[in-house]
């Protein structure tokens, strides 16, 4: 037994830990979903426990469906706030509840629905003394309608109160006689009112929703403000008009009727603030519908205020200050504006505060959930806006803010859409957000319709030919969207909240066209004249369609230059001026006025491409022979044991190095592209130059990352952009040239010196009967020599011991533009004919000659060609050398045609360069810088514009190279094989 009890102790607790166990592990934590109207009228919702819960006897739910009440004819016996006992009156006695429900009470008279005492009309319950003590028996005391109490029942029929004071003035007793009118609880006297309002409104301009609020108020609120010039009543029929969207038409019993009414009828109580259109006892809500009104309002007289971004007077501070009302027409409060209280996107406060700092361009926009608008705006509010400025004498003043409705109808047109401001109607009062108009049947329904004022922007227009930073009053103009209301918590509402500044553009853009015009006109008078110098150099008199087609495309490059010019200039001229103004004497032009300012850069960009195409295939298929001077310097058998001897074979490789390095200047230039590109970008992202192209007046290259960030000018970022670019290339260009070619290498000048070492000339055709000629024959005679010999000879020619490299005896001038006569012209292309019938029928190919004999044929036959004619071996293919004149190089054209002798022009700027890349350095930064920026203007994106460019820069230098490398190989004779 004693070994039994700890066994039977062991299996009781291991019973007990296992149940427990599963307890825990079985416990389940779901809840059966309940909810008030579940509960039926004898159960309760139990806030706590949610679920319903049976009420206690003699107990129904009340109507919230949350506690118990005593059933009817039952007295609450005694409550503790959480439980109630009920005990029923006495049924023999004929007592019933009373009102409080906590006594039992005989009635003088029938009972009502709930049990309590019945009395008549015009007559109050009273169930206690003056002590509270409960009377023997109710007593229904009778109020008096008649003078001088002029009482009436109030609305629980407890005890009597003063009538309203509309029935006492009408008809001197608590009843509308008859000849009045009851409307909206109020009695009134015959009046200048129609009889009948209209309480619909329109939403979406065409569908009608039958206001709950205009009914229950509009009419009582036009007559109380008529007939008893009741301030409220007035600002409360102002509000509905504003709901209306200051809509007039030609019926008068709408609600801006209705106020046109009793503005009309009022005219002699005159004028509030002494503004004519602001009648005593009336809100302000119009400015008159005299046509042209809006312009005189607006343009005429400048602001007190005056505005400066810079110095001890800098005045940037713009104040709003708004009378805010709500729907009943009580005035709220005197409210800032500047506190975002005009704006509906949600921002800090340092953000917000930016939209009030003049020049500063403010754009927010953002996406509202209709369900938190419906939240957050149960009930309109109404804003009167005034700007709040100091004068110099230290008195405050305010000015009225004209609004201009885009919704806004007069006589069913909307007036305001259009762009001539003389057919425009301002108004005053605005509103935000109107969830109460929509409203059907009930107050406390949902809207069928909610207006919202998507779109706000206050514009501020400078005074013309200003120095001191004065402007035009400010204008509002405000566009409402409606929205049906289907599923709130799905639907959104876009809104946007902007300031602008304008100045009249119409001087500026004539300014500009005068000089488009002007620039233009003188970019086809030089295009003419590149053009009868292109005619002249390819030795051709007669006009066709390449003549025009040859004139359309130096056109192109020249009014490229014209438009890049202008905008250059627009664009430094409002980056400069702008931003560094003191007083305010210019402003930006709006992205809308910007347009055509993008359209004149794309044409520079479109036609400045067409120019750098031009050229690139120009110099793609100019003509170029490398002359080998060298000559055999010996004799060598013909083969072994022959006793023929020939002469000593002149070595290639001269030439094919020659034609290399020639080959490897063809894509050089004064800049390097990548640093160029790479620098760019460094002062506009990382040092922050892009900052100025922001739309503010700072000057600030760091902002504030919790500051505001307007929004982009294309005025300023072009002008930025091209500012920064040009000063770093034009760097580059001074360093290249002033450095560089001085103490480092100057490309083009060595590879003149390479030709003079290696005794070879260059023979240049750029066109037809027009190029440029390189003399390098050796003044030692060979080139073809060891290391030894060639030092001898370098050393002699640096200590003057031999003749000078130029091809005039006794001069150093090795680089020509040379004009030929079409009969020397003629005699090249006849030695280059057989090359060219390759590509031709093959019935005019040779047979009996393979093309590398034919090549090594006319190679032969062009250097001996050209080497006699530089030596002056064809009498009737001679040449002079002669100086350029100073304007022919200005203009650069021949004003002597070579008919008989060709001409020969010291050139000692090595003008060759002009069929390279290195000459042509303008055209290929400027096309970069454009095309940089019309990427940058499209994406408005510095990194992917800097990337771009540098990419289409390898394209087309690879593009360059490729062709460029071939046409060599075809035009020199050399392989292509040994180009590098």
């Amino acid at each position: 037994m004693a070994t039994g009890t700890p066994r039977m102790f062991i299996w009781v607790l291991f019973l007990f830990l296992w149940l427990k166990t599963n307890i825990y592990v079985c416990q389940q934590f779901t809840i059966s979903f309940q909810q008030p109207s579940d509960c039926g009228t004898d159960k309760i919702f139990d806030i706590s426990s949610l679920s319903c819960v049976r009420c206690g006897p003699n107990q129904i739910s009340s109507k919230s469906g949350t506690t118990c009440v005593c059933q009817t004819g039952f007295k609450v016996l005694s409550s503790n706030g959480a439980t109630v006992t009920c005990q029923q009156c006495p049924a023999e006695a004929k007592q019933a509840v009373t009102k409080d429900g906590y006594g039992c009470i005989r009635c003088p008279g029938g009972l009502n629905q709930d049990g309590t005492c019945q009395c008549p009309a015009g007559s109050v319950l009273v169930e206690r003394d003056v002590n509270g003590n409960l009377l023997e028996q109710a007593v229904c005391e009778s109020c008096s309608p008649a003078e001088p109490a002029f009482s009436i029942p109030d609305a629980t029929g407890s005890r009597c109160q003063r009538c309203q004071d509309s029935f006492i003035n009408t008809s001197l007793s608590c009843t509308c006689g008859q000849g009045n009118i009851l409307v909206g609880g109020l009695c009134f006297p015959l009046n200048n009112l129609p009889t009948s309002v209209v309480t619909t409104v329109s939403f979406a301009q065409s569908l009608l929703v039958q206001s709950v609020w205009f009914s229950r108020h509009l009419h009582s609120s036009a007559a109380a403000c008529l007939v008893f010039s009741n301030l409220t009543a007035c600002q409360a029929l102002g509000n509905m008009c504003v709901m209306n969207m200051h809509s007039v038409s030609g019926i008068g019993n709408d609600a801006c009727g209705l106020y046109n009414t009793i503005y009309r009828a009022t005219a002699a109580l005159g004028s509030a603030q002494a503004i004519s259109y602001w009648r005593s006892n009336l809100p302000w809500l119009f400015y008159g519908d005299q046509p042209g009104l809006a312009s005189r309002v607006l343009r005429t007289d400048a602001l007190p205020a005056r505005f400066s971004f810079k110095g001890a007077s800098k005045n940037t501070n713009i104040n709003f200050i708004a009378a805010v009302y709500n729907a009943r027409g009580d005035f709220v409060k005197w409210e800032s504006a500047g506190g975002g209280s005009l704006q509906l996107c949600p921002d800090t406060a340092v953000r917000i505060k930016a939209a009030y700092t003049f020049g500063t361009a403010y754009q927010q926009s953002c996406v509202l959930s209709v369900s938190k608008i419906l939240t957050d705006f149960p009930e309109p509010l109404f804003y009167d806006i005034f700007m709040d400025f100091t004068l110099s004498s230290g008195e405050r003043k305010l000015l009225a803010v004209p609004v201009r409705n885009l919704n806004q109808l007069f006589n069913g047109q909307l007036v305001n859409q259009g762009s001539n401001m003389n057919n425009w109607y301002l108004s005053r009062r605005i509103l935000l957000v109107d969830t109460l108009t929509g409203r059907e049947n009930r107050l406390e329904a949902q809207p069928k319709f909610i207006r919202v004022a998507a779109s706000i922007r206050i514009s501020f227009q400078l005074v013309a030919d200003t120095q001191k930073g004065e402007v035009y009053p400010p204008l509002i103009t405000v566009s409402y969207s409606d929205i049906a209301i289907n599923n709130p918590d799905t639907q959104t509402v876009p809104v946007s909240f902007t300031v602008e500044y304008e100045m009249d553009q119409k001087e500026a853009q004539i300014k500009t066209d005068i000089a488009l015009g002007v620039l233009g006109g003188v970019s086809v008078l030089y295009s003419l004249l590149k053009t009868a110098s292109w005619k002249r150099r390819i030795a051709s008199p007669i006009i066709d369609l390449e003549t025009i087609l040859k004139f359309l495309l130096f056109y192109a490059g020249d009014l490229a230059n014209v438009f890049f010019v202008i905008t250059v200039g627009t664009g430094l001229y409002w980056l400069i001026f702008y931003k560094a103004q003191q007083f305010v004497s210019v402003l930006l032009p709006l992205p809308s006025q910007e347009e055509q300012f993008v359209t004149y850069v794309g044409c520079a960009f479109a036609l400045k491409a067409v120019q750098f195409l031009h050229k690139l295939i120009h110099q793609l298929s100019v003509d170029i022979f490398f002359i080998d001077w060298e000559r055999p310097r010996g004799k060598i058998m013909e083969a072994a044991g022959s006793t023929k001897s020939i002469p000593t074979p002149v070595s290639i490789w001269r030439t094919y190095f020659v034609a290399n390095e020639w080959n490897e200047i063809q894509t050089i230039r004064r800049i390097n592209p990548a640093f160029q590109v790479a620098t760019v970008l460094f002062f506009l992202e990382i040092v922050g130059f892009s900052s100025l192209a922001l739309r503010d007046p700072s000057s600030a290259l760091k902002r504030d990352s919790e500051a505001y960030v307007p929004q982009w000018s294309l005025i300023l970022r072009y002008g930025v952009a091209t500012a920064v670019w040009l000063i770093i290339g034009s760097l580059q260009i001074l360093f290249f040239t002033v450095f560089h070619e001085r103490f480092v290498e100057d490309k083009i000048r060595q590879f003149v010196d390479l030709c003079s070492i290696s005794n070879i000339s260059v023979w240049l055709l750029s066109h037809r009967c027009f190029g440029y000629y390189i003399h390098g024959r050796s003044v030692h005679g060979h080139a073809d020599t060891n290391m030894e010999e060639m030092n001898v000879n370098l050393k002699r020619e640096a200590e003057n011991l031999c003749g000078q490299r130029g091809l005039l005896p006794n001069t150093d001038t090795q680089t020509f533009q040379i004009s030929i006569t079409n009969r020397l012209r003629q005699q090249y292309d006849r030695i280059l004919d057989p090359l060219t019938r390759r590509n031709g029928p093959s019935r005019l190919l040779d047979a009996t000659a393979s093309p590398f004999e034919q090549n090594a044929k006319a190679y032969n036959t062009m250097n001996r060609f050209l080497s006699s004619v530089i030596d002056h071996a064809h009498k009737e293919m001679d040449y002079i050398v002669k100086d350029k004149l100073l304007f022919e190089r200005v203009i650069g054209m021949e004003f002597i045609e070579p008919m008989d002798k060709s001409l020969f022009y010291n050139d000692e700027s090595h003008s060759f360069s002009d069929v390279l890349y290195y000459g042509n350095e303008a055209t290929l930064l400027i096309f970069d810088m454009l095309f940089f920026c019309v990427v940058d203007l499209g994406s408005q994106n510095f990194v992917l514009a800097a990337v771009l460019t540098y990419l289409q820069q390898l394209l087309f230098k690879l593009v360059r190279n490729a062709i460029s490398r071939r046409n060599l190989a075809t035009k020199t004779l050399v392989d292509e094989r040994f180009l590098m």
